[in-house]
């Protein structure tokens, strides 16, 4: 009798096959931002603390700006162990607020008048990940007038009196 010679399927040949992995997909730059309310807080949305890597309910803050300006373009979070120098971040509906009213207005951001966003960078500072909030008054976009159909009852068409 002749030698066959038999080629055995493995397990993983009968399952459908599975793409490529092309290039290892870089994550996306996630730009983190918050904003001034017109109270005098800092405002950090959900989303932003889920990529700064801070329990902001258990941290302490130092808030500080560049020595010698007079107008703060931007301010920095120091993380560090909570005391009587720190500032903690309130727990809100969707996000965590830091309330700088005074801090603020002396540094010459009014954001009573003005709203005002900033953009989170991470520096190292003396061992430990801080942030650096850029400032930046946001344009106020004009209302666009309503050029569309009127909603609503007709005036002077009162169904009720007839």
């Amino acid at each position: 009798m002749k030698a066959i010679n038999i080629h055995f399927f493995s397990p993983t040949e009968n399952q459908q096959p599975t793409a490529k992995a092309d290039k290892v997909a870089k994550p996306a730059k996630v730009i983190l931002t918050g904003y001034i309310s017109s109270a005098g807080k800092l405002v950090l949305p959900a989303k932003t603390v889920a990529h700064l890597g801070v329990d902001l309910s258990k941290t302490g803050f130092k808030v500080g700006m560049d020595e010698g300006k007079r107008k703060a373009k931007s301010l920095y979070l120091v993380p560090s162990s909570p005391d009587a120098e720190t500032f903690t971040f309130e727990k809100a509906a969707k996000s965590y607020t830091l309330a700088l009213p005074f801090i603020l207005k002396k540094s010459g951001v009014d954001f009573a008048k003005t709203k005002y966003g900033f953009t989170i960078h991470l520096f190292e500072y003396q061992g430990t990940t801080a942030f650096s909030l850029q400032l930046a008054p946001e344009a106020a976009a004009a209302k666009v007038p309503y050029t569309g159909k009127p909603r609503g009852r007709k005036p002077g068409q009162n169904s009720d009196t007839e």
